[in-house]
């Protein structure tokens, strides 16, 4: 590491849900055109993606699903009513 990198520090369950999700959006319309906007937003995307997808073994595991939902649930109960829409319970 030198002086100009930066480290973000996240939890294995946030690093674990932000990797399905960053997996599930880019490449999608939506999310491509809205990068687009900022092209040089792609480049810590891609690094960040990179780093995620070779440091987490669990995405090779055969209960990968069920880790992630219990990932989810994790940092929900965490989150409490951060986020949510209200009326929803």
């Amino acid at each position: 590491m030198t002086e100009d990198d930066f480290m973000i520090g996240l939890s294995r369950d946030e690093a674990l849900v932000f990797s399905d999700w960053l997996h599930r959006m880019m490449g999608t319309a939506d999310f491509d055109e809205l990068v687009d906007r900022d092209r040089a937003v792609w480049s810590p995307l891609y690094r960040i993606s990179g780093t995620l997808e070779t440091s987490l073994a669990e995405v090779f595991r055969p209960d990968y699903p069920v880790r992630l939902q219990e990932a989810r649930n994790r940092l929900l109960d965490a989150l409490g009513e951060v986020g949510r829409p209200t009326g929803e319970a």
